[in-house]
């Protein structure tokens, strides 16, 4: 019975010494973000450009037949290409 008291004190002295070393790294932790934010702060980012956006251009038929090819291949006939545009 003297063994288990010995076991539970251990086990609670060393779940407290985890607990207390845990506590100091966050709070080490914390205290390096606040000086690293103070001493080189977020750029600022550019404004996006407004850019239109280009009409998709339509594939030609030689490409346009090779991927109707491969599709045919891979798919075993069973696919179909609908609609190919470039991005």
């Amino acid at each position: 019975m003297e063994n288990i008291g010995i076991a539970l004190q251990l086990m609670v002295v060393g779940m407290a010494t985890v607990f207390i070393i845990l506590m100091i790294v966050i709070q080490l932790g914390k205290l390096l973000i606040g000086i690293v934010n103070k001493v080189a702060p977020e750029e600022a980012q550019a404004p996006a450009r407004q850019t239109k956006a280009a009409a998709p251009t339509a594939v030609d038929a030689q490409t346009m037949a090779v991927i109707q090819a491969v599709v045919g291949q891979i798919t075993g006939g069973k696919g179909a290409v609908k609609n190919v545009e470039r991005v």
